[in-house]
Order: structure tokens, then sequence, then C-alpha cells
């Protein structure tokens, strides 16, 4: 049943209903309310969790980093996961443009544009109630100038109602973002492996394996901290090193592959929760700890076996109508035959 025809069929119920005087708007509304949530075709996700939390802020941030207490930070890309992580209680959410793979079905990063991150920000701020969201800017919304960056962080913020940016890179964007912190825009840095240039690094390789290497992670993590960034994100990088860089750093790293003595951590939630079918590669920092296509695959294939047997919809799943009411419309229709 659509949601006009429920809705205009409860509203006829209660304006004609002794118990519901056209004065008393409030048990009108209620009335419309009960109806739809009953036989709506389909109604929102967005129930509160049951424990309320605070909004976490780049304060509360801080007070993790200064209590030494590890802060956790997943991906999201659409309102069901952004909705599930937030739930469970996630100190940040990233839509990272990891989704690109993960929700478009492209082959790398590059791929996805500025207008997509929007549009998957909006979806997934709708759902986060509680947790810190951070937008990433894709490939090509930031390299040509800091007023570039500037102009595309302002609309992911604005369009995309998140609460900060990330961008990838190390000394040579820190006038970048700086810029962008100048505005009042909150950054997440990015160092390490950085996925956006897999092709100048040769692939998607293990960063600061040797003297040299590890130099050059640290330098572009003081300079995204010198130009502003609230904390950084340090991928694939040897565990030693990550944890020496934690230690010459004010803001908190956030680790993915990268050991865990950096200040946080961050999986791609699509990873870490086994949404992907058996066969594909998973890098060798990835824990996963469900199986989500299975359990998927599993609802899904018994709903099949069941429609095709006619098992399902089964008389608990549809709705009633009067026996009287049943009989006239058997014999209107014979009449009509007739």
């Amino acid at each position: 049943m659509s949601r006009s025809v429920t809705t205009s069929r409860c509203l006829q119920k209660s304006l004609l209903s002794p118990r519901y005087p056209l004065k008393a708007a409030a048990p009108l509304w209620a009335s419309r309310s009960q109806c739809q949530t009953r036989q709506s075709s389909h109604s929102p996700l967005g129930n509160p969790p049951a424990t309320q939390r605070k909004k976490v802020t780049i304060n509360t941030l801080r007070a993790l980093h200064q209590k030494d207490e590890p802060i956790t930070m997943i991906t999201a890309h659409d309102f069901p996961s952004a909705h599930v992580a937030d739930h469970a209680g996630m100190d940040m959410i990233l839509v990272g443009d990891s989704l690109a793979m993960v929700a478009l079905g492209m082959e790398d990063t590059s791929e996805v544009v500025l207008e997509e991150m929007i549009l998957h920000c909006r979806s997934v701020a709708r759902a986060t109630k509680s947790a810190f969201t951070i937008g990433d800017l894709p490939m090509g919304s930031y390299e040509i100038a800091p007023e570039q960056a500037l102009e595309s962080a302002i609309r992911v913020v604005k369009e995309g109602r998140v609460q900060a940016i990330k961008l990838e890179g190390g000394v040579e964007f820190a006038p970048t973002i700086e810029k962008i912190t100048r505005a009042g825009i909150p950054v997440l840095g990015h160092v390490g492996l950085t996925p956006q240039r897999q092709h100048s690094i040769g692939g998607f390789r293990v960063q600061g394996k040797t003297t040299t290497g590890a130099l050059k992670v640290l330098e572009d993590a003081l300079a995204v901290q010198a130009a502003g960034c609230f904390a950084v994100v340090v991928e694939a990088v040897p565990a030693e090193v990550a944890a020496l860089v934690t230690k010459k750093l004010r803001i908190p790293t956030i680790g993915i592959g990268a050991g865990n003595g950096c200040s946080g951590q961050v999986l791609v939630q699509v990873d870490m929760s086994g949404n992907f079918p058996p066969g594909r590669f998973l890098p060798k920092f990835v824990k996963q700890y469900g199986n989500v296509w299975a359990e998927s695959m599993k609802a899904i294939e018994s709903y099949k076996s069941e429609v095709k047997s006619r098992q399902y919809p089964a008389p608990a799943h549809t709705y009633p109508m009067p026996a009287e009411e049943l009989t006239e419309f058997e014999r209107l229709i014979e009449a009509r035959q007739s």
C-alpha cells in the first residue's frame, strides 16, 4: 500500500471518528503516524540509538588523545553504513574516497569526483547523530591551488553536512591545509601511503621502510601538524616508525596498517565487516570481524526459495479483509462479468 493512500484513509478514519473531534489536533496526527507505521510499504531507518551519547567534537578528540585513549574511526558511504557505525559508538566516521570501489564499483579512488563525494557525505550525515564526520577530498578537487582546495572544502562541509575534511599529502600540501584551516574548516591529514598518488609511488607499497622513507613520513606529519591539521592518518607504515612519529607529534595519529602505537585506528567498513564475495583480496592489515556477505546471501537465497515455493508471503504477512466485504466484492465482480 502506498504511503499517500494509507495516509488518506487514516485521515478519513480520524475525521469520522467521534473520539477525535476536529478541534483536537494532537490525536489526529497521532492517528496518522500510527497508520503510517503499521501499513507503509517502507519506513525511515533513523531510529535513535538505545543509549544516547554526546556529540563528538574536536575537543572530545583532543581529550581522548590527552588521556591516551585510542580513537576509533571507520568508513561509511551511505545512510545504513553510517547508521550502524554511529549506533556502535564510533568516535569518528570517514566518508572516504574508497567508496569509489566499495560503493560505486570503480577501479580505484582516482575515478570518483567531488559531486559524488558530496552526495555520499549528505547520506552519511543524515544518519550520524553523535560521531564526528569527515569527508574526503577526491583527486582533482584540491591539487591545482589552495584556493581550489578551499572552495572544495567549503562545498563538502556546507553541502555534504560533515564537520571536517581529509586530504592526502605532506610537506607539499602544507600551504593548502593552512588555507583551509584558516577559513575555520578542520582538516584531517593523510601521510605514508597516499592511494590517490599510487602511480607516482609505484603502487600500493608500504612507505617508510628505509631511514630516508621514515624521515619523509615524519617530515610530512610534522608539516601537516604545523599547517593546522587536528589529526593525521598514517597509512601502510612500519609499526615502529608510526609509533615514533606519534610520539613526536602533538596531534593524534590514526593508523591504518601502521601498528597499535598510533593514537587511534581506522578501517574500511566493507572490509572489516566482510561485506564482499569470497576470494576478494584484502590488505594484510585488515582484520575481518564479521561475514555480512554470507549472512546476506543466506537471507536472500531463503527469500528466493520461499517465493518460488509460495511459502512467502504467508497469511501473517498479509492484510485481512472483513468476510462480508470480501463477499460483496466477489458478488460485484460476478455481476460485472454476467
